[in-house]
């Protein structure tokens, strides 16, 4: 990738998230670890420099924070590399005619709009200085080729505009060097899906991949693996 890039990663505390930040480290990035909370932004980054070795950021980005986004993009300065992570599952179990629509403007919230919001913040700056690497952790249930969950409609509805988002910000950045993926981790164990199969490590390859693309990798796409699928 030539010169040392920074990577941000947000909801990057714990579960994928804090994978990825651990897998980009390790392949030589300087990474910016954020949470909502400082104190857990800072725990994740230290630990994962007393680890590993190397220096980690830790910062406070909470992404549904107008003001604290901006205060954090003022702070962090110039980022290469975004990785939006940060998510909530809120409505497991539920349906589309009797879901609590305050869950669902709470779930677009932060799946949506905080990714959105963060995007705003940081990826202006990539396209001025010509390059940059977008990666939206999405969901097979986000897709229509593997269908939504109605058993998690807000959820599932929240990935697929985060699907079209990542459509969008590919086509406006194409020309740019910027290059925007989304990426479908699988059922991967975390808080979110405890007894899943995949561990959080495994699906930060895929995400990592995604973050490292070579100039002439692919943008505007859904990768599981190394390899675009169906929306």
């Amino acid at each position: 990738m030539g010169d040392k890039r920074t990577a941000l990663i947000t909801g990057a505390n714990r579960g994928i998230g804090r994978a990825v930040a651990e897998e980009l480290h390790r392949r030589g990035l300087r990474v910016i670890v954020t949470a909502r909370s400082a104190r857990d932004a800072a725990t994740a980054a230290r630990e994962i420099s007393e680890g590993m070795g190397g220096e980690v950021v830790g910062e406070a980005l909470d992404v549904t924070d107008v003001g604290g986004v901006r205060d954090a993009a003022r702070r962090i300065g110039a980022v290469d590399v975004l990785v939006s992570n940060a998510g909530v599952l809120l409505d497991a179990g539920t349906d589309p005619l009797t879901v609590p629509l305050d869950v669902v403007e709470r779930t677009l919230a932060v799946n949506l709009l905080g990714a959105w919001r963060v995007a705003q913040a940081f990826v202006p700056g990539m396209v001025s200085r010509g390059w940059g690497r977008v990666v939206f952790v999405s969901s097979g249930i986000g897709t229509f080729s593997i269908g939504l969950a109605a058993g998690t409609p807000a959820y599932s509805v929240s990935k697929v505009a985060l699907n079209g988002l990542t459509t969008m910000l590919a086509a406006r950045t194409a020309a740019d060097g910027v290059l925007v993926n989304a990426v479908n981790p699988g059922q991967t164990r975390t808080r979110m899906m405890p007894t899943a199969p995949r561990t959080a490590a495994e699906a930060a390859l895929d995400v990592a991949h995604a973050a490292t693309l070579p100039d002439d990798g692919p943008t505007g796409t859904l990768l599981r693996g190394t390899r675009p699928v169906p929306w």
